[in-house]
């Protein structure tokens, strides 16, 4: 049963890192090819594009300074083709930062393709999908998933929570680094704070996404590690969403494992089970689901396996750390279970798609345990 610490460990790979003796600098420059994220399985173009936005109802608990809370929000959506150019995977300056810290070549997430193009309005569309990275971690882990649910009509938002997310670039030039600390003296107090402010991080993206709406679109929430808890709360706070889904996040600083939700909610795990899942699971009185993909790690959901092994990181990262990271399963393969799941069941639950592969297992992906099952 996985403790709280090593949940967290992987949340990215900044946070693996900051966690390993002797790494302070990163190695030589990087050479080689490009490396491409998995393509995406939908019919349709992607497009991209970043907004800065403030809340002035809310004084940020974690800024050294006093002051609104600030966010970055990535958009990706639906595109007609533009001809303009690729998007990167994210700018020289945050890229810089996380390659120190993962003691990566620089010039390593150069390299990285996204396959969507930049610029172009976002479109109203009748889904919108809000997607919140882990602790530690930075929006740009989830471009992948991102893009496989656009390409699959969905407008996805993913948010840099400011403060947790290990570097915010924000428009002016700002560098915002990550400050929460490693080891609080009182992690259940730490836990709700965070997911406090993750989970009006996401309400108040909701409310700027859709003001402008006449007809409101139909709203899910996705997290990984500790989004998957700030999925869940954002759940029990705002019935505008309507569906959640919890990559391998344990469920801190949340009442919903012993309150449950009326929602659906999937639990996506690489772990065998946690003690918060129990409890989700015997409280949870909506549609729900515990599925767990074996050989996964704590990281198969994110960008990093695509390329981590490419830019040199298993040469620096500990064995035990990179097995509970990456797992066993092929990049690739994980990459394909992980958005075919997620793309079902916001396809279900959103889109109102027909999806077969959320009521039982699959010959197509046996990789895929049934842990536990609410609802057809």
């Amino acid at each position: 049963m996985l403790a709280r610490r090593s949940l967290l460990l992987g949340a990215g790979g900044a946070a693996v890192a900051a966690a390993l003796p002797g790494v302070a600098h990163a190695a030589a420059p990087q050479s080689g090819g490009p490396l491409p994220l998995p393509r995406p399985s939908g019919g349709l173009l992607v497009a991209t594009r970043s907004l800065a936005l403030v809340d002035h109802s809310r004084t940020d608990p974690f800024a050294p300074r006093s002051g609104p809370r600030e966010l970055m929000v990535q958009l990706w959506f639906p595109s007609a083709p533009t001809g303009t150019k690729e998007a990167e995977y994210v700018n020289p300056r945050t890229a810089q930062i996380l390659e120190t810290g993962w003691a990566a070549p620089a010039g390593s997430l150069a390299r990285v393709r996204t396959g969507a193009t930049t610029g172009g309005r976002a479109p109203r569309l009748p889904t919108l999908i809000l997607l919140s990275h882990g602790r530690g971690s930075v929006r740009a882990l989830t471009t992948s998933l991102a893009i496989e649910l656009a390409s699959h009509g969905h407008l996805v938002a993913a948010i840099d929570h400011t403060y947790d997310s290990a570097v915010v670039s924000f428009p002016d030039g700002r560098l915002e680094l990550g400050n929460l600390p490693a080891n609080p003296d009182d992690w259940d107090a730490q836990d709700r704070l965070e997911i406090g402010v993750r989970a009006a991080d996401l309400r108040f993206v909701a409310d700027r996404l859709t003001e402008s709406h006449t007809l409101r679109p139909r709203i899910g929430v996705l997290g990984h590690s500790m989004g998957g808890p700030a999925a869940a709360e954002a759940m029990r706070q705002d019935r505008r969403f309507l569906a959640g889904l919890n990559l391998d996040g344990g469920l801190f600083g949340t009442t919903v494992p012993d309150v449950g939700l009326d929602r659906p909610y999937l639990l996506l795990s690489s772990a065998p089970d946690h003690e918060s899942w129990g409890r989700w699971r015997a409280a949870h009185h909506g549609w729900g689901r515990h599925l767990r993909l074996n050989g996964g790690g704590h990281l198969t959901a994110t960008d990093l396996p695509a390329y981590a092994e490419a830019i040199g990181l298993r040469q620096v990262w500990p064995v035990a750390e990179w097995q509970y990271a990456f797992g066993t399963l092929a990049p690739d393969r994980g990459a394909e279970i992980t958005r075919a799941y997620a793309v079902a069941f916001f396809g279900r639950f959103l889109a109102r798609r027909p999806a077969p592969l959320l009521r039982a297992p699959s010959r197509r992906f046996p990789e895929i345990e049934f842990h536990w099952s609410r609802g057809n």
